[in-house]
């Protein structure tokens, strides 16, 4: 069902360079080179970007107003027989609060780091991507998203995909920007935590159900 879904996708995408909204995304899409200075040239044109740490916390005032109160909610830490129930009150709270809120009709685009790798037998770019953490005045922001299809595969022009080869083969890496678009999961649209890095710091992670993937190439 995936594999056919997906050729369903790539018509789309050889017609209609943003014709990428089919049921789930499609893993296999161009690989587009852009300067950084146009970066957002080649997000979909109906889509909010949030990118900056600036433009998340607008995002974050927009729709929830105000951070929690971290502090008071970690209380003695994880061993607190308490923190688990404030955490989850927490939660269930702000996912009322925002019900209906203009926000979770918006079309929004968040980047992941991604990185390219080649399969020699099938001839296709694979690409791994992993998380990006975003320090705000909320707290670390990381973006969760839905709906990501198995495979990731870049597709490459005639002319990248010599240059992609040859690089590859020599061992260096090829870095990527992975740009995720879609919209907020109605009904738990942020989900709030403790970093498992540094004791205390708030976690947000706004769930995203993934509509489009576009690989970029950054010169």
């Amino acid at each position: 069902m995936r594999i056919g879904l997906v050729g369903i996708c790539l018509l789309m995408i050889l017609g209609n360079p943003w014709a990428g909204f089919c049921e789930e995304p499609a893993g296999a899409r161009p690989l587009v080179t852009v300067t950084a200075a146009r970066l957002r040239s080649a997000f979909p044109p109906d889509t909010q970007p949030l990118i900056e740490a600036a433009a998340i916390e607008r995002f974050l005032d927009e729709l929830e107003g105000s951070p929690p109160d971290w502090a008071a909610v970690y209380g003695h830490g994880h061993h607190d027989p308490d923190h688990d129930e404030r955490l989850f009150n927490l939660n269930r709270e702000r996912d009322a609060k925002r019900e209906g809120h203009p926000w979770l009709q918006k079309r929004i685009t968040f980047v992941w780091p991604g990185e390219v790798s080649y399969d020699p037998q099938r001839r296709v770019f694979g690409v791994a991507v992993g998380p990006r953490f975003i320090p705000t005045r909320w707290g670390v922001v990381r973006f969760k998203p839905e709906d990501l299809p198995a495979n990731l595969e870049a597709i490459p022009t005639r002319t990248q995909r010599a240059s992609l080869r040859n690089r590859l083969l020599q061992g260096k890496k090829v870095e990527i920007t992975v740009a995720l678009t879609g919209k907020l999961l109605p009904e738990e649209s942020i989900i709030y935590d403790f970093s498992h890095d540094e004791e205390g710091r708030g976690l947000i992670m706004p769930v995203v159900r993934v509509e489009q993937i576009d690989y970029l190439l950054i010169k």
